[in-house]
């Protein structure tokens, strides 16, 4: 297993939720973080939070200037590049009578699209420290979810190119691997504009019972799983599922 310590990381969708847990994480470890948002100001409110040791970048993962920007900022904070957490994303909900092409390409463009662009724009880095690319997808890809086709499509296709990828940079010593949430008290709904606070946790709350350990999780816990992809050196291709069981379908029948 690698250490943490002295590694360079880049984390998209860094001003909240997991990702602002990824970051606290690698930072305890000893990392230099590099954490990314569109907002300036969430970013650098965790930063600030964090220390030193933790750098914000304001920019938007679909935008090819600001992902340029952004490699660009995390080799010149780190020294280096060591891992990329592709973590930024948002839900997309529309009824199958009601998809519209337009929709379904944003979903895409900044899920999937804009990931994989982000992989490609720093492989050289992560060739040359032998590192590792991370990938966060959803439970959504396990369990089905009335409404939310267009965000579990975007999600399956991360797990398969997670695959594909995988396969791909193995010969170069570069691991690429996703991990699968459940539900995690998160911005996600309501960056999209679905619920407001009150409704959001009023959700969370309704969904807990249908995790296997019945709580929703925690950013720390995921953070922690993609923590441990990071340095586990003999694993990739995963899919982790890190979702407290809600995958397995348990029912009280």
């Amino acid at each position: 297993m690698r250490a943490i310590k002295d590694m360079s990381v880049l984390i998209t969708g860094g001003g909240s939720g997991i990702g602002a847990g990824c970051a606290e994480l690698f930072v305890e470890g000893g990392a230099k973080v590099t954490i990314t948002g569109r907002r300036l100001d969430k970013v650098t409110e965790v930063a600030n939070r964090i220390g030193p040791a933790c750098h914000a970048v304001a920019g938007d993962v679909t935008v090819e200037a600001d992902r340029e920007r952004m490699v660009a900022a995390a080799v010149a904070h780190g020294g280096k590049l060591d891992v990329l957490i592709n973590n930024a994303g948002s839900m997309y909900r529309q009824a199958v009578g009601a998809y519209t092409e337009e929709f379904l390409k944003d979903a895409f463009n900044t899920n999937v699209i804009s990931g994989m662009m982000l992989a490609s724009r720093a492989l050289p880095h992560l060739v040359t420290s032998q590192g590792a690319i991370i990938f966060v997808g959803s439970t959504h890809t396990r369990r089905a979810f009335p409404g939310a086709s267009p965000y579990a499509t975007t999600k399956a296709a991360v797990e398969g190119l997670t695959r594909v990828m995988a396969a791909e940079l193995g010969p170069q010593q570069v691991r690429v691997n996703c991990v699968l949430p459940g539900a995690v008290s998160t911005e996600l709904n309501l960056r999209a504009g679905l619920f407001n606070s009150e409704e959001a946790a009023a959700r969370y709350k309704a969904v807990a019972g249908l995790h296997a350990l019945g709580r929703i999780g925690t950013a720390r816990e995921l953070a922690e799983a993609i923590e441990f992809l990071s340095r586990a050196e003999w694993v990739t291709g995963v899919a982790l599922e890190v979702d407290g069981g809600i995958g397995l379908g348990v029912s009280n029948f």
